[in-house]
């Protein structure tokens, strides 16, 4: 079955970089649309990051001109580099699968923390 496996969170200052990695498995990868969603404590869980199939993306209003979503379809891994890190960045952060031809998530990685802090 389907298996996303999230790497890369940690502790980090504010303004410092981050790199998460998801590792798809299990399935096919390259015609599905991947992203990464993330959630803090008592909010909602919210799209950060998107990519097609064919390499298109879309982001966050919070998050755009700060992370960016890439895939290796061989390698059948998604990356979201993260620069310029805030505290409210501070969440989990989880790899996504989409449905084909959807907006509706098909599957969700473990997650991974991220806590931007001093």
């Amino acid at each position: 079955q389907v298996q996303l496996v999230e790497s890369g969170g940690g502790l980090v200052q504010p303004g410092g970089s981050l790199r998460l990695s998801c590792i798809v498995s299990g399935s096919i990868f390259s015609i599905y649309d991947m992203g990464w969603y993330r959630q803090a404590p008592g909010k909602q869980r919210e799209l950060v990051a998107r990519i097609a199939s064919g390499q298109l993306t879309n982001y966050g209003d919070s998050v755009k001109g700060r992370f960016t979503i890439s895939r290796d379809n061989a390698k059948k891994v998604v990356n979201l580099q993260m620069n310029s890190l805030k505290p409210e960045d501070t969440a989990v952060y989880y790899c996504v699968r989409f449905r084909l031809g959807s907006t509706e998530v098909g599957y969700w990685g473990q997650g991974t923390q991220v806590t931007v802090s001093s």
